[in-house]
């Protein structure tokens, strides 16, 4: 479920960068679509199996700040940023830069913690740099090989993947998995309409355009989470965020395959160390497992890529 999972978010973003680049849609129109559509779905979940927990949230005034919160920070700012990350890089580079959230991460528990990081997440922030800095740069120091806005905007979907595992736990805790996102893609995708004009801005998509946006929306947002969510559930954290890794290196592969794009071997070796630094910051120690535990059993950030 975990691998199927993450090759389901892996391949939406190569299919995100064909919507923008072929048929012109425009990042915020995508994410306000793909919300609307992904919380529908999960709202029908929801209201099907856990009913009770639907109607509990909906009727508790209490939540609604923090249900607000977690939309704009969890949601509408993950699924906007990482959208304007592919369309001035590409897919793989988008999700690659993603996984910098687990250095931000870091930094919160470190803080809240009152501790200095151990030596394998020292080791790790020092791969996730050096790659970035390749990805970036080329290798040069003069020049910048990607796009600035493109890194911008990737260290935007970074921290608000961050935030998808700090912000919403206590309500996931409370309510479930489903009915939080139903909640939360729903009232995002809303709160976008009057920016991103679902109707008026719609693109011109042909059968296999019509075909690509259902499977953004189906397969890589909605099905993608529920089932990275499962494999959590059977397999635990700590496993499942190891196995997850696929997501990147499919995103990385489809982006060449289908879209024909060339990474030269900075760019190669950038993606492997920050590869590395994932496996490196998962297996590290004990705080460092407690909070990879907390952080994916409230997983959201594969929302981003929906």
């Amino acid at each position: 479920m975990t691998l199927v999972g993450g090759t389901l978010w892996g391949l939406n973003g190569t299919v995100s960068k064909v919507l923008l680049d072929t048929y012109h849609a425009t990042p915020l129109w995508m994410a306000c679509v793909r919300e609307l559509l992904a919380g529908a779905m999960f709202l029908v979940v929801a209201a099907l199996r856990e009913p009770k927990q639907l109607k509990g949230a909906l009727t508790t005034p209490r939540d609604y700040p923090h249900f607000l919160i977690a939309t704009l920070t969890c949601v509408t700012l993950t699924q906007v940023a990482y959208l304007f990350s592919v369309h001035w890089t590409n897919g793989g580079t988008a999700t690659v830069l993603q996984q910098v959230s687990l250095l931000m991460v870091l930094a919160y528990v470190c803080v809240h913690g009152r501790r200095w990081p151990h030596a394998r997440e020292i080791i790790g922030i020092a791969l996730a740099f050096t790659g970035v800095f390749l990805l970036v740069t080329g290798g040069s120091f003069t020049s910048l090989h990607m796009p600035l806005p493109g890194l911008l905007w990737g260290m935007t979907d970074a921290f608000s993947a961050a935030c998808l595992v700090i912000v919403p736990i206590s309500l996931i805790n409370r309510w479930g998995n489903t009915v939080f996102n139903g909640i939360t893609f729903m009232l995002s995708g809303l709160l976008l309409i009057p920016f991103a004009h679902p109707i008026a801005a719609m693109p011109q998509l042909d059968a296999k355009g019509w075909w690509m946006l259902a499977y953004s929306a189906i397969c890589g947002t909605f099905l993608a989470f529920w089932l990275f969510m499962g494999g959590v559930e059977r397999a635990g954290s700590m496993r499942t965020a190891l196995l997850s890794t696929i997501e990147p290196v499919v995103a990385t592969i489809s982006t060449v395959l289908w879209v024909g794009t060339v990474f030269v071997p900075t760019d190669l070796f950038g993606i492997a160390l920050i590869l590395i630094m994932v496996v490196v910051m998962q297996t590290g120690g004990h705080d460092n497992a407690d909070t990879h535990d907390d952080a994916h059993d409230g997983k959201q950030r594969k929302r981003k890529k929906g």
